[in-house]
């Protein structure tokens, strides 16, 4: 087999997992695809070089990550805000399961696709820790391969390991067990259902927890069940469709404007279900989330 097929071949049996991982470095699907395609085209020019020491799926994972290292260099000097990432962040975004659903040969990259409270929690890490924490406590790397990775000492991607894992550990779910994409039950989707369909507070109101949290970044939170109910029975035009992202219910919104001749893709609301109600819905506000999970910009009515 050529250098050529080699590369393509490689590339076309680990492009899902290699989405997956950029998907957990960047935090969001598009920046995910951004790195995925650059990824591409750097093992496509470095195809001659490639001596055979580490595994194709090894290589690319490699050249992923510092694909990913070399986009952040001026956002690695930024400071992380603090508080909680789903109340100011614009930048994290939902990984819609329909990138992995159905697909026989995606099975390893949906195992490996994580929970967006994870997701949340690397947001707060400097990108090398960010970087070292993703490649040994998720893809199970020795402390020499992500040294090799980073290209520093082995003492220096520990220390980067260790303070990585300070922080996770003040964000994260207690139990790695959690980090995992939950599977979406039935009772899920029936929960689902009865929110897309939920017209007045009452209606609304029979679904959440006491606590919940609507988080919309930029705006504020809307908290308690009364202020939520109220809030989610605006009288606005919305047409919406159920999904589901990082293993959690998820619903598509359009929202058609006074005087608009159509339905313009504006949020993808994902759900915490606690004890069958609503304990969170995170709103992520954007046309190009709605993009990611497939979906048309616009609808007719």
């Amino acid at each position: 087999m050529t250098n050529d097929h080699w590369v393509q071949k490689a590339y076309d049996d680990h492009r899902r997992e290699l989405h997956v991982h950029c998907y957990r470095l960047a935090g969001n699907v598009a920046d995910a695809d951004d790195l995925v395609q650059e990824t591409y085209l750097r093992a496509w020019e470095a195809r001659d070089a490639f001596e055979g020491r580490a595994s194709p799926r090894t290589w690319l994972y490699r050249i992923a990550t510092n694909v990913f290292l070399d986009s952040r260099k001026a956002a690695s000097r930024q400071t992380m805000p603090a508080g909680d990432i789903f109340e100011w962040s614009t930048e994290i975004g939902p990984y819609p399961d329909a990138l992995l659903d159905g697909d026989p040969q995606a099975g390893l990259a949906a195992d490996e696709t994580v929970e967006l409270a994870l997701i949340a929690a690397l947001m707060y890490l400097p990108v090398r820790q960010r970087a070292a924490f993703v490649l040994r406590d998720i893809c199970g790397w020795t402390p020499g391969e992500i040294a090799e990775a980073l290209d520093a000492p082995v003492s220096t991607a520990n220390s980067l390991l260790q303070r990585a894992r300070g922080t996770v550990r003040r964000h994260a779910p207690a139990d790695p067990q959690d980090w995992r994409r939950p599977e979406l039950t039935a009772a899920d989707e029936e929960i689902l259902r009865r929110y897309a369909e939920a017209r007045s507070p009452e209606e609304f109101g029979a679904l959440l927890a006491e606590d919940v949290r609507i988080t919309m970044p930029p705006d504020p939170p809307v908290i308690g069940i009364d202020a939520a109910a109220a809030f989610l029975a605006r009288p606005l035009d919305w047409r919406t469709i159920p999904s589901s992202a990082n293993g959690r219910p998820a619903l598509v919104g359009y929202l058609r404007r006074p005087g608009s001749p159509q339905y313009e893709a504006l949020v993808v609301d994902v759900l915490r279900i606690v004890d069958g109600n609503i304990a969170e819905s995170n709103a992520f506000i954007g046309a190009h989330h709605v993009a990611a999970f497939g979906m048309p910009l616009t609808l007719d009515p």
